[in-house]
């Protein structure tokens, strides 16, 4: 009987990682590829990523919207999702804005995350935290990118405690500690240094998501987006942001039009 072995993408990926993090930091520049070809719909990115890091309500770090096109090579409309999340972008807009009201409020990480400082904005208190939302979602393209965590909880009963700690950034986090602050997508950044992929791609049923080094040409993202260059696109690249997230698509201009 002939054996055939089956290479699940996951491991491809770990293998990348593993090479990743044998270099320094800064050598390090994170991307992600979203296929779109092979997103169902399903939403188990999104809640995997509010379990992974114990989003309250209101808050998810990243959405499956979906647009409605007539596809002329089968004359019918179908739908095509398009998984988003913070695009990490290596021109991002947000730091600025945001550090125009507290200093050091964001910050571009050395492999290209955009992070988010809990620990500077909480101590100039919940109002100015509403503040720095609020400018570094103006000056974002991106409709999905950020969000503001009010403080609600899971539940209204006081006798029930749903107040998980996060563990964002390398260190925990208390549900106190979190309020008040700008909250957003950091490509699982805690589970990479650790040597996990994160949440979203290791969810994803269809195999939709990849994430690497875009510095290792050796890495699925670096060989994805140079063997399949004619079908990638990003996400208003008219705004000059540089987005780390890449989608691939049959249609790339079709999906283009809609954002």
């Amino acid at each position: 009987m002939v054996q055939i072995t089956i290479r699940d993408v996951l491991v491809r990926l770990r293998e990348d990682l593993e090479r990743a993090l044998a270099k320094p930091v800064e050598q390090r520049s994170w991307a992600m590829v979203i296929d779109v070809r092979r997103c169902v719909g399903c939403r188990a990115c999104e809640a995997a990523c509010i379990v992974e890091n114990a989003l309250p309500p209101g808050v998810t770090y990243r959405t499956v919207p979906s647009i409605e096109w007539e596809d002329p090579r089968y004359g019918d409309t179908r739908p095509v999702f398009m998984p988003a999340n913070c695009m990490q972008c290596a021109n991002p807009p947000c730091v600025e804005a945001a550090n125009a009201v507290v200093s050091g409020a964001f910050e571009q990480r050395p492999d290209g995350v955009v992070a988010v400082r809990y620990e500077v904005i909480k101590k100039y208190g919940v109002q100015k935290g509403q503040e720095v939302f609020e400018a570094a979602r103006k000056a974002c393209p991106y409709n999905r990118a950020l969000y503001y965590d009010d403080g609600r909880l899971w539940t209204e009963h006081p006798e029930a405690d749903w107040s998980r700690p996060s563990y964002e950034y390398n260190r925990k986090w208390s549900r106190e500690e979190l309020i008040g602050v700008p909250r957003k997508c950091h490509f699982c950044v805690h589970r990479l240094e650790s040597g996990f992929l994160p949440a979203c791609v290791t969810t994803c049923i269809g195999r939709a998501i990849y994430i690497g080094d875009l510095s290792d040409p050796e890495s699925l993202v670096s060989q994805v987006l140079e063997e399949e260059r004619a079908k990638v696109m990003r996400v208003r690249e008219y705004a000059g942001t540089e987005p780390r997230v890449y989608y691939l698509s049959d249609t790339p201009d079709e999906c283009s039009r809609w954002h």
